[in-house]
């Protein structure tokens, strides 16, 4: 049996393909239209610049103030050299050798003495080999003086020494003093030193210490040395 209708005379073959088509055309055009503007034309006047109507700036005129050259130098002075003769005579130093020939007489040196120079040594009590002694602490050996020694030194003190001042100065309570103080190789009290809570008692303990007798010195290896001595002084202050 023969078809009807040509087969080329079919619509609907691409209408999936005109449908894209036209739909695209129709989001192009309402795109434009949503995203157009307009805009209402009138003068805009921008101006116009006359450059006649500017007056011209006058530069006001200055007055240049001419210097007057410096003086010229004054002429330099003509050198004068004036010669003046040489009248007086120099007398030229001779220097004799001083080298000895076999007609020089050699002069005999007698025997220089040089002088010991005695270092003052100082050595501690503790370990002194002869002790320095006291008056009436001459008996005995070298442990018995020391212990004499220091009894007689704490009795003096205590005997000297003005209690009474540590109440007139304020203080109350236990006192301390700090006394150190070196016997000479003579024998002699020196370099008296105190430390105490008050200036007054430690002028007071220099007093007493100064008042010590001299003493036969101490002695290391047979020579007389300086002894240093170190004395605390404690006392009491009745309220």
């Amino acid at each position: 049996m023969e078809p009807k209708k040509n087969p080329k005379a079919n619509v609907g073959r691409n209408s999936s393909l005109y449908f894209a088509i036209g739909l695209a055309l129709m989001l192009f055009l309402t795109n434009y239209a949503i995203n157009y503007k307009t805009y209402d034309k009138s003068n805009i006047d921008i101006g116009q610049l006359n450059l006649d109507d500017l007056d011209e700036e006058e530069i006001p005129l200055t007055e240049q103030i001419k210097t007057p050259p410096p003086p010229p130098p004054p002429p330099a002075a003509p050198e004068v050299i004036e010669v003046v003769e040489d009248e007086e005579e120099v007398e030229e130093t001779v220097i004799e050798s001083t080298e000895a020939d076999q007609e020089t007489e050699i002069v005999e040196v007698e025997e220089v003495e040089v002088e010991e120079v005695e270092e003052d040594i100082e050595v501690p009590f503790a370990v002194i080999e002869n002790v320095p002694v006291f008056p009436g602490c001459e008996k005995g050996n070298n442990a018995a003086k020391k212990q004499c020694m220091s009894d007689k030194i704490a009795k003096f003190v205590n005997k000297k020494f003005n209690t009474d001042l540590a109440g007139d100065l304020g203080l109350s309570g236990r006192q301390r003093i700090n006394v150190i103080f070196k016997i000479d190789k003579t024998g002699n009290i020196i370099g008296i030193r105190a430390r105490a809570p008050h200036p007054g008692l430690e002028k007071e303990a220099k007093r007493v210490i100064g008042l010590l007798p001299k003493m036969k010195p101490g002695k290391q290896r047979g020579k007389a040395v300086t002894v240093p001595y170190s004395l605390p002084i404690i006392f009491q202050v009745q309220d």
